[in-house]
């Protein structure tokens, strides 16, 4: 984090702005006040900066201005991509040619949904700026979507506001260090206070950037707790993906992805879409990856590894989901957010175990008893695969073994299928490990291959993957 990001007050890096006459543009905001051009107002000498405000409420108005784009959602990324475009145009065509030429325009939009006095909504926002990173050049585009936290609409619209004086003063001055610039866009923000949950770096100075790697630092960042991911590999907001939807789940490292873990993921779909209203078109089936241990401790696994596993993911065309969630209840109350429908969580025995371990649980008030409160309320089940023992037997639900004064939970559990077993589709599946491939892969080709798809072996090979060695 810079240390001088956090010196300066909102109001401190409007006034910078403002007193830069080379940095000129408009603000266009829509459905919570204009209180980023307030804040620069705010600062003093905000003639020097900007062009132009406005804010058009009224629907017609808008889409007079900025067209309809498609769904006809006014917050949406399509949404503000239109008003930087139009806005930034319009700055250019006006005073383009009038003003000194080693200005950079600029303009920043937003679209807003605050919280309403007579209806229960998502509050979220779009925010953009697309500037000019030196004068004469193309534009570049930094835009981030946005759920506030703040319990009335005022103090959403003082938060907003913030955010957006530190996306304009971070296009300006942290433009060449991306990460720096996701960490300062909560700057003067108490905790909580907002959610940012995806960002977007486009245009010529951003060629390089790899919108996997950014979205990931959100989270190192502490600006929301997980991402999601297309099959597609784009970065997708959680709120658009898991939008009444019934959603399965699967946890592992996937370092590699084995044929064990996608026949746990298609076993376990077989049993989910056995449930009331649950069909593909409806359901979302996630792979997930947690950056954290049991204990909640940062894995340290670079970015650049977690990309690579996601690309192997989207490559068999899973959803992807980066977390970091260490209890499945936590995950289990994500889901909660954005849908009221079937949750499924996939996992294998050694999960089940440490579910019912009690010192697993210390850190919880209530203990074991609130953990599981919190992990079954509603239409939430565990679907459990099997595992082999050391001695080369089957080991499942029915041979799980639990403390003694845990023993009638586990049955009640069971009973009301709260948790429910899987099987496997071949025994031998069982005796894949991702770590006995990863010793493996510094050798080359070998009968790891037969462990994996097919894809992710032949990744593996091109791309010289996870310490892959070419034979010489």
């Amino acid at each position: 984090m810079d240390k001088n990001a956090i010196e300066h007050t909102t109001s401190d890096k409007a006034l910078r702005v403002n007193l830069d006459d080379r940095k000129y543009g408009s603000i266009a905001e829509i459905g919570a006040g204009q209180e980023v051009a307030r804040q620069f107002f705010l600062a003093g000498a905000a003639a020097g900066t900007v062009a132009k405000t406005m804010s058009a409420y009224d629907m017609q108005f808008s889409d007079a201005i900025y067209g309809v784009q498609a769904g006809g959602r006014y917050v949406s990324r399509s949404r503000v991509e239109a008003m930087l475009e139009k806005e930034f145009g319009l700055v250019i065509e006006r005073v383009g040619n009038s003003r000194p030429a080693n200005s950079r325009f600029f303009s920043y939009a937003a679209t807003v949904s605050a919280k309403s006095f007579n209806r229960k909504n998502e509050c979220h926002a779009w925010c953009g700026i697309r500037v000019q990173m030196y004068p004469g050049a193309e534009p570049s585009e930094i835009i981030v979507h946005v759920r506030m936290r703040d319990s009335t609409a005022e103090a959403q619209q003082e938060a907003l506001g913030i955010v957006g004086v530190n996306l304009v003063y971070g296009g300006f001055y942290y433009y060449e260090d991306p990460k720096r610039l996701v960490d300062s866009l909560t700057d003067n923000l108490g905790d909580s206070r907002i959610e940012i949950d995806s960002v977007y770096f486009r245009g010529p100075f951003f060629e390089e950037i790899d919108d996997r790697t950014i979205n990931l630092h959100l989270i190192r960042s502490k600006k929301t707790h997980a991402i999601m991911i297309n099959p597609n590999g784009t970065v997708a907001v959680p709120a658009e993906m898991l939008y009444k939807k019934n959603v399965l789940t699967i946890r592992g490292s996937f370092k590699p992805v084995t044929k064990l873990n996608v026949d746990m993921i298609e076993q376990g779909n077989k049993a989910f879409s056995r449930l009331p209203d649950v069909n593909e078109s409806n359901t979302i089936v996630l792979a997930e990856i947690s950056l954290n241990d049991w204990l909640g401790k940062d894995l340290k696994v670079s970015e650049e590894d977690l990309v690579v596993r996601i690309k192997l993911l989207n490559a068999l065309g899973y959803s992807v989901m980066v977390s970091d969630y260490t209890r499945y209840f936590s995950l289990r109350a994500y889901f909660r957010q954005y849908t009221s429908r079937q949750i499924g969580i996939v996992l294998g025995m050694i999960n089940m175990r440490q579910i019912f371990d009690e010192d697993r649980y210390t850190t919880v008030e209530g203990g074991i008893l609130e953990g599981f409160g919190k992990l079954f309320p509603d239409h939430t089940r565990l679907f459990v695969y099997p595992e082999l023992r050391e001695s080369g037997e089957l080991s499942d639900l029915a041979t799980l073994e639990v403390a003694d004064n845990l023993k009638y939970l586990y049955r009640h559990l069971l009973e009301n299928n709260f948790i429910c077993g899987i099987e496997t589709s071949d025994s031998n599946l069982l005796k894949i490990y991702s770590r006995d491939i990863l010793v493996k892969l510094p050798q080359g080709r070998g009968d790891w291959e037969q462990n994996v798809p097919d894809d992710v072996a032949a990744a593996i090979a091109d791309d010289r993957l996870f310490g892959y060695k070419k034979a010489a």
